[in-house]
């Protein structure tokens, strides 16, 4: 967790706790605000303390039982501005992965130069839908969120038509294990190499291969998107980290730079690619 998000968490609790020693009919104890909400002692402290990130719901029985209602909205503009750099997927899979894949459509259309770097798997503009709907099964069985698996694959499936209306250009970078990450069937995967393969000489798309045999002068890391020099994309396993800073966005360009380095294209590109398609049936 970022540090100036538990900043952020901390004094979002400061303030609970400024509203419960201040309710205009008296102090409250943290054990008398708890039997009020219905909640364990320990939830009342975790939230104080900065340990725990409210939800909305939490904020407004808060404020309702300390007799500022009103004061909600300070409460939920300022978990907001913390959970727009941020956001969990606990919090964005609620209503399924259909939303999740419009944000990014969004994010991608409104971008002219865009860069990828990916050491896990194929970048969503660049898969095929079986490939998606292996990947997005699977995120739905981990985070045991609900199964619009379809719908996302269909969102998923419309970005790629920001390939073909130009006005953009993809720079993307893909580490060769994810070239024979079996994530979804040897099947699927055939068939995704072969579309990474036709990719390779669009004018919008610029791919890259870095072999794993390439000298890397930064380990693979985690993957990244880098919109236009405004906005960063990452992801870990519990959430999303969408960074507006200049020095992560410049830190991030000096990354992508140099895996770019160690990457290969055109021809040597198609070789790394038809490599690992041959090891899928190597007789």
């Amino acid at each position: 967790m970022s540090t100036d998000y538990q900043q952020a968490r901390e004094a979002l609790g400061l303030r609970l706790r400024e509203l419960r020693l201040t309710a205009p009919d008296g102090r409250l104890t943290g054990t008398a605000l708890a039997r009020t909400l219905g909640w364990p002692n320990s939830r009342i402290s975790k939230l104080e303390l900065g340990r725990q990130t409210a939800t909305p719901e939490d904020l407004q029985q808060w404020a309702a039982a300390c007799g500022r209602p009103e004061a909600y909205d300070e409460l939920r503009a300022r978990l907001a501005g913390f959970e727009s750099h941020i956001r969990s997927w606990r919090r964005q899979l609620v209503a399924g992965h259909r939303p999740v894949q419009d944000a990014h459509n969004e994010a991608q259309a409104s971008s002219t130069l865009l860069w990828a770097w990916e050491s896990s798997w194929v970048v969503g503009v660049l898969q095929t839908p079986d490939y998606a709907r292996a990947v997005l099964t699977r995120s739905a069985e981990l985070h045991r969120s609900p199964r619009d698996v379809e719908a996302a694959v269909r969102a998923r499936m419309e970005r790629q038509k920001l390939l073909y209306t130009g006005g953009r250009r993809y720079h993307i970078l893909l580490w060769e294990p994810v070239l024979r990450s079996l994530v979804c069937s040897p099947s699927a995967l055939a068939a995704q190499l072969d579309r990474l393969a036709g990719v390779i000489g669009m004018d919008t798309v610029e791919l890259g291969i870095v072999p794993l045999t390439a000298s890397m002068k930064v380990p693979p890391g985690t993957g990244f998107w880098i919109y236009d020099d405004r906005q960063v994309v990452t992801e870990v396993w519990h959430a999303e980290m969408w960074l507006d800073d200049a020095d992560s966005i410049a830190l991030y360009l000096r990354t992508w730079q140099t895996l770019r380095e160690s990457a290969v294209y055109g021809a040597d590109a198609h070789n790394v690619i038809n490599a690992a398609r041959r090891s899928l049936n190597p007789r």
